[in-house]
């Protein structure tokens, strides 16, 4: 049976063509989480919604019939102005839609990340740095609520506090554990208690936490990694945020 769902604050997070005038829409919804829905007619010479509601970074309001796996929109309105966002700031942004839209699985609610991410795309910092480490403690915002966070601050395999100057490994399913001095895939102590406190790092730092971050993203996504991550045809660079 059929089952109507009124006014929804959500976001887009991808569209593609779907038949000849539809589109498929991913949305991010504040009290249903992830959901796909039919927006039929909207790439029509005259199309039954208004287009610009439905881009990415729009806050909306939205109405649709839930049928299953995929529902048909049946009412959509702007309730906030378009983010105007370039550079690093608009690949960041994407990048966050490209994650959301891989990690959450659908109808499965999570009103703490949508107000997170609401709350990102409106103060998303300007500073290459600030910017970074901001993506980084949504992820691990994302990953805790979605049942698989980590105490970056508790190392498992001595039951002690992670020490600054320690070098450890990070492991999707154990935690924190201690590393040898010299192993390649090691973090800094001093990285994984900046996370954990939310205090920016320095550079060094910031970029271990990239890494890190990656791999256990890579862990929940399946091993298949994200488009975000090889939009930049030079190699990886501080620059790069995502």
């Amino acid at each position: 049976m059929a089952e109507r769902i009124e006014r929804q604050s959500a976001y887009v997070l991808h569209e593609r063509a779907y038949r000849e005038t539809s589109a498929l829409l991913e949305l991010f919804t504040r009290d249903h989480g992830r959901v796909s829905v039919v927006a039929r007619g909207l790439r029509a010479a005259k199309p039954r919604f208004q287009r610009g509601c439905l881009r990415a970074f729009q806050p909306i309001e939205c109405a649709w019939l839930n049928r299953g796996e995929l529902g048909q929109l049946t009412a959509v309105e702007s309730v906030g102005l378009p983010l105007a966002l370039n550079g690093l700031r608009l690949q960041s942004a994407l990048y966050l839609n490209e994650l959301l839209a891989r990690l959450l699985v659908r109808h499965d609610p999570h009103p703490e990340v949508f107000d997170a991410y609401a709350q990102l795309l409106q103060q998303m910092p300007e500073a290459v740095d600030v910017l970074g480490f901001t993506l980084r403690c949504f992820e691990a915002r994302v990953l805790g609520e979605l049942g698989y966070g980590i105490d970056f601050g508790f190392d498992t395999s001595s039951g002690r506090d992670v020490e600054a100057n320690g070098r450890y490994r990070v492991i999707a399913e154990h935690g924190v554990i201690a590393a040898p001095p010299l192993a390649v895939d090691s973090i800094s102590g001093a990285a994984l208690l900046a996370l954990q406190s939310g205090r920016q790092p320095g550079a060094a730092e910031l970029q271990e936490l990239r890494r890190m971050m990656r791999t256990l993203l890579l862990h929940h996504l399946g091993g298949r990694g994200l488009n975000a991550w090889h939009v930049l045809k030079s190699p990886v660079t501080p620059a790069d945020p995502a």
